[in-house]
């Protein structure tokens, strides 16, 4: 099973990239994540792409931009992105999706805003009629660590749909909360099926102390998904 999701992403990112990479483009996002992996390694495989400036969205990105020996670039030079390629948790059929298991969601949101075109590529797992059924960890919402309490409090008792559960994400590897790139909490809030994802999205980012939330919204153009068979799907909005 492993074996066949991976070889699933690889196939998937190597399509995107083909078909959303070429060399009159200046400036490119890459996400963060598993899949993103594949989306590099395909990048240095084609010469013509070298000259391109990539833009990270986590550290991790930003490693596999130096490492490869890629051009990095940073949202403050480049304010204006050609593409963004990045990965998801969960992808409805509207494409809106849930981002941010690897608690990058801010950046993931900044880069993917910033560009022209935004595409998400991931594994056949990831694709839900609503979003919130398959992935049960609950929607990503970074809050300012002062204030994760109190946060907490208003998504069980303030919003027009109550959570099946909300808890403060704990590090693995470290004692304590997992913190971000930006030096904030993480909130995962479980609402179960989410039939309205945008309006749920807007009353999250009203309350006092949330600094983003891991849910994009009429954002994508295309997502690509790597089949178990080893084949390609793709959904457009």
């Amino acid at each position: 099973m492993a074996s066949a999701v991976e070889a699933g992403k690889k196939t998937a990112a190597y399509r995107v990239v083909d078909e959303y990479l070429t060399p009159d483009l200046k400036v490119v996002g890459i996400g963060s994540g598993s899949t993103v992996v594949y989306v590099v390694e395909r990048i240095l495989q084609r010469p013509e792409l070298k000259h391109i400036v990539y833009i990270p969205t986590s550290f991790q990105s930003k490693l596999l931009i130096v490492e490869g020996g890629l051009t990095l670039g940073s949202i403050e030079q480049y304010p204006e992105i050609d593409v963004t390629i990045d990965g998801a948790d969960e992808v409805d059929e509207q494409l809106n999706a849930i981002k941010g298991g690897g608690a990058c969601q801010f950046q993931e949101k900044v880069v993917a805003e910033a560009a022209k075109k935004f595409v998400i590529v991931a594994d056949y797992r990831k694709k839900a009629k609503n979003l919130g059924t398959e992935w049960i960890k609950g929607v990503p919402v970074e809050v300012v660590p002062m204030t994760y309490k109190s946060v907490m409090n208003s998504i069980e008792n303030k919003l027009s749909i109550k959570p099946i559960q909300s808890k403060l994400r704990m590090a693995v590897n470290k004692a304590g909360p997992v913190v971000t790139d930006n030096g904030n909490f993480v909130v995962d809030a479980h609402f179960g099926a989410i039939e309205n994802p945008h309006q749920l999205l807007q009353e999250l980012k009203l309350l006092t102390g949330v600094y983003e939330v891991g849910l994009f919204c009429k954002m994508a153009e295309k997502a690509y998904f790597g089949e178990e068979d080893g084949s390609v799907s793709v959904w457009t909005n």
